[in-house]
């Protein structure tokens, strides 16, 4: 059973992060149940080593303590997911968290051009982050600039896709594994990928599967975690 002093000198903790949770969610129930179980002070440190989006699940590495000093290193490991492209229509956020604003023409496409497409993302490539993400702009964060209806100029970012499968093709539905780079939005990648077929696309569904060598099938959820403290 681990200490007090375990988590203050810093522990790594592998979260399964649930549908609809956000990345802070998380960790504040983490938080919340270590607190009460250790009597923790109240400045105990604790974070996460990479943002899922509420409408994502898999891994999410939380650092405690001493290890928060990580959370950097931990970053800017490659990250693997898996999940599905849905082509046919776009949405604004790129994902479902909002709804379709434009369709799209799908019958053009067919097995082939879908695993011919692929090549075009591997490597180094020019990516744009959603309008609907947590990168500030004047100081302001994306998706709050994206809510008031406001339009904004974003610039391209380098990053780099190291793998990238298709796994099931049943139209409209893609399902797909990627290995990336820090900073590699699959939603941007999804949105990308309608376009390179002369169609539209969004993310339908999204699981983060590794970071580095640490690996989902060794994360538990989080009220396994709090169970496990009760």
């Amino acid at each position: 059973m681990k200490t007090t002093e375990d988590f203050l000198e810093g522990q790594l903790l592998l979260i399964d992060k649930p549908l609809t949770w956000s990345s802070f969610q998380a960790v504040n129930k983490l938080k919340y149940v270590l607190k009460n179980k250790y009597n923790l002070p109240k400045k105990f440190k604790i974070g996460h080593a990479g943002t899922l989006d509420p409408l994502a699940t898999g891994l999410l590495i939380i650092c405690t303590g001493k290890f928060t000093k990580r959370i950097t290193e931990i970053q800017a490991q490659a990250k693997e997911y898996t999940g599905t492209i849905t082509v046919g229509a776009t949405t604004p956020s790129y994902d479902l968290e909002t709804q379709v604003d434009f369709t799209f023409p799908t019958l053009h496409i067919n097995e082939a051009f879908i695993l011919e497409t692929t090549k075009q993302f591997i490597g180094e490539i020019d990516q744009k982050p959603p309008i609907f993400s947590a990168i500030k702009k004047d100081g302001i964060r994306l998706y709050e600039h994206a809510r008031a209806g406001e339009e904004v100029e974003i610039a391209y970012r380098k990053t780099t896709i190291h793998e990238f499968e298709i796994t099931r093709i049943e139209l409209p539905e893609i399902d797909f594994r990627v290995t990336c780079s820090k900073g590699t939005y699959i939603r941007s990648l999804a949105f990308d990928f309608g376009v390179a077929l002369n169609s539209g696309a969004h993310l339908s569904k999204l699981r983060r599967t590794k970071i580095g060598d640490y690996d989902v099938k060794n994360s538990i959820s989080p009220s396994d975690f709090e169970n496990t403290f009760i």
